[in-house]
């Protein structure tokens, strides 16, 4: 029997006890080591089927995890019982896929080993936010770019990241680089050369009443890829001014008119750019999720070229801190990715 910490009702969660789950051919059980905390968890906690219909309650949530497999499915032919992985598991798919739980399901797609000199707190970092950033610079319904590599080759083009310090930002800024594009990003002047560690080129002060004008003297006489645009899943409206900017630019630049959004954006699209809200798990559904966490990933971080930003901050230990992490999440974090030992 595997305990879980299951929202009730919006927004009350109680801790609960239900049986380990058996895989499917494609999936992995794991024990959970560590946890990861996204807006979205409390989100969909606070908002419950508003947020995404269909969900029902109760349900274990947690989309970011790092633990040690102790089953596999029969088709699984990557992973085998005692390792190391961290994972993005589908929680909309099915509740034993929530994070918040001591063992979970994971489709094998989703899920990538890791150095055995990096913690469980590290590893649990990237996985949920590196996945939405993948969707959106990758799949050919958002930006459509070339995939990272090791070690990645140059194009000469110029991807714009608008909120570099965020955890989904720091993930594109990183995939950008390793798949050839020279990275400018915007975030507070405190965190300038915080968002240079994983590979930013330029960044720019997203307060700043001349930034718009300040990038556009970057792209003068270059390609640009694209844009990502970032915010808060909720409430909608959250990182419009990121969006704006995004869109402006792209607007006044040469090259792709297409912005990604994570973000729920209810403005006007100038003429001739498209955007679109990024749905960060689709990669588990198509080649991208076995291009991002089979082949590009592990020989990533093997290397030592992708970082797992942000730095966490462990605030506990235990599923009874989850409900503690979110209060700290909502209070508002700075380049840092909340997480909870388990």
């Amino acid at each position: 029997m595997s305990p879980t910490l299951k929202p009730t009702r919006p927004p009350h969660s109680k801790s609960r006890t239900h049986p380990t789950p058996v895989p499917d051919l494609h999936e992995i059980v794991i024990q959970t080591r560590a946890v990861a905390i996204n807006p979205v968890d409390f989100a969909i906690q606070t908002v419950g089927t508003g947020l995404f219909p269909g969900l029902t309650f109760p349900r274990t949530l947690g989309m970011d995890l790092a633990g040690t497999i102790v089953e596999v499915g029969n088709a699984v032919t990557r992973f085998k019982a005692g390792d190391r992985v961290l994972a993005h598991p589908d929680v909309l798919k099915k509740t034993a896929a929530g994070a918040f739980q001591l063992f979970i399901v994971a489709q094998d797609n989703m899920a990538s080993h890791f150095p055995n000199n990096t913690s469980f707190e590290e590893a649990c970092v990237p996985p949920a936010c590196l996945s939405v950033a993948a969707c959106g610079l990758f799949q050919k319904d958002y930006l459509g770019l070339e995939c990272p590599t090791v070690p990645p080759t140059p194009n000469g083009k110029i991807l714009l990241v608008c909120g570099g310090s965020t955890s989904v930002g720091c993930n594109a800024i990183q995939l950008g680089v390793a798949a050839g594009y020279e990275v400018v990003t915007t975030c507070s002047p405190h965190n300038f050369e915080y968002v240079k560690k994983p590979g930013a080129g330029y960044a720019f002060d997203y307060s700043s009443p001349t930034a718009v004008e300040d990038i556009l003297v970057v792209l003068k006489g270059k390609l640009c890829a694209g844009a990502v645009a970032i915010g808060n899943i909720s409430p909608p409206g959250n990182g419009t001014a990121a969006a704006e900017a995004c869109l402006d630019i792209v607007a006044k630049s040469q090259g792709a008119k297409f912005v990604a959004l994570a973000m729920v954006y209810q403005g006007k699209m100038p003429e001739g750019v498209d955007g679109k809200f990024i749905i960060g798990s689709t990669l588990k559904d198509n080649e991208l999720g076995a291009k991002i966490f089979e082949e590009f990933l592990p020989k990533a971080l093997e290397a030592g070229s992708y970082l797992y930003a942000p730095e966490p901050l462990v605030v506990g230990q235990g599923l009874e801190r989850i409900q503690e992490a979110f209060e700290v999440v909502k209070k508002g974090v700075s380049a840092r990715k909340v997480v909870v030992s388990l």
